[in-house]
């Protein structure tokens, strides 16, 4: 087939994802995507008006089938090109909304932004979320957008949408985790304190939706208790001089292996095998990649009990995994004290079905699926 990907914010998960697919697939797949520089809320405005242009610009041939992902004002890129992309089918992929997505303190809701989400799905024949949480949790938010206007409502489309709603989760480049030489010196070879202390492992964006204070508080409260660990953070930070960035760095100097960015893949492999345990304190995870990661490499992981995670982890890990609300810090230290024990669990499986290997055969059978059926009725009749 021939399938155009469109991806109006390519960067991270959307272009990991987006790449990674068309390296892959069996299919003859055209990236059109515009770089994150303008911020997503610019490109969920306008990312309709340039991709539109561009397909005319660049010739690109009638596809077989469209994909979307989440940031495109997809019913408007479907009107400007109705000339070229008229019956073509289309799938919406869903990395996350701004309907549910939480809002850092003080900010209000632009519904602007979640409407566009709404009418992409109306636009779409498939959507398809990253985990079956993410579809959960939009589908019940959506009559709570469109029931708060004073008429036409249409609250009898959203049937209609979760009909036509399915999960494929994001495959991963897992493969590049694995052996392809020695560790390199940049985790630190100077190992201060006992060489077996275990490693706690941050390998987050230090943003708000990961609540990152919370990791700070939990490490406190074992420093407090003399529970013996060392750290590695390997995150992104959208401020490093962020204040309370500042001070946990300083703090937590003496007992850490590496603090930044990983400079390169190799390098963020090796970081990610020198950790014992994984944690996330998120208050927003439509799926997980970080924690797929770490766990593929052999992290035993501490996840909070809400979000995708719950999903993420089959039922039998957890009572030792997953920690409830305030209780970070006992569920921490008492993995740390049975980490021998939860070592043994086979962590690495749980995350090697997202492997590309594993998922691009899937991701090419659901689009030949959506492609031949051709001439569906939209949603709205």
């Amino acid at each position: 087939m021939r399938v155009l990907y469109l991806n109006p914010f390519h960067g991270g998960s959307h272009a990991a994802v987006a790449e990674g697919y068309a390296a892959r697939s069996r299919h003859d797949v055209t990236i059109l995507a515009l770089s994150i520089a303008g911020g997503w809320r610019w490109r969920m405005r306008g990312a309709a008006v340039t991709l539109a242009r561009m397909l005319r610009e660049r010739g690109i041939v009638r596809p077989d089938l469209i994909i979307a992902t989440d940031m495109l004002d997809l019913a408007t890129f479907l009107g400007l090109t109705r000339d070229t992309t008229a019956g073509v089918p289309v799938a919406l992929y869903m990395h996350e909304n701004q309907l549910t997505y939480p809002l850092p303190p003080g900010r209000q809701r632009d519904l602007a932004f979640p409407w566009i989400n709404y009418t992409a799905c109306l636009a779409a024949d498939t959507i398809l979320f990253n985990s079956d949480f993410h579809r959960r949790a939009f589908l019940a938010a959506l009559p709570g957008l469109t029931g708060r206007y004073h008429d036409h409502q249409e609250l009898d489309l959203i049937p209609a949408i979760t009909a036509k709603s399915a999960v494929l989760p994001p495959g991963v480049d897992l493969a590049r985790l694995d052996d392809s030489g020695a560790l390199l010196s940049a985790v630190g070879s100077d190992d201060s304190g006992d060489a077996k202390s275990p490693v706690i492992l941050w390998n987050a964006r230090w943003e708000y939706d990961k609540a990152p204070a919370a990791f700070f508080a939990a490490l406190h409260e074992l420093e407090a208790r003399r529970v013996d660990f060392r750290v590695i953070v390997a995150g992104e930070a959208i401020d490093p001089a962020e204040p309370s960035f500042v001070a946990a760095r300083e703090w937590l100097a003496p007992r850490t292996l590496h603090w930044g960015y990983a400079p390169s893949p190799l390098a963020y492999r090796d970081l990610l095998r020198r950790s014992d345990v994984v944690i996330s304190t998120a208050v927003q995870e439509f799926f997980g990649i970080s924690v797929i990661e770490a766990m593929y490499c052999g992290c035993v992981p501490v996840l909070p009990r809400r979000l995708s995670y719950p999903d993420l982890l089959p039922a039998e890990h957890h009572a030792a995994c997953l920690y409830d609300e305030g209780d970070l810090p006992n569920r921490l230290q008492e993995v740390l004290a049975d980490l021998t024990s939860l070592q043994r669990r086979d962590f690495r499986a749980i995350a090697a079905p997202y492997d590309w290997s594993r998922l691009v055969p899937q991701y090419d059978e659901a689009f030949e699926r959506i492609a031949a059926r051709s001439g569906l009725s939209p949603v709205v009749q």
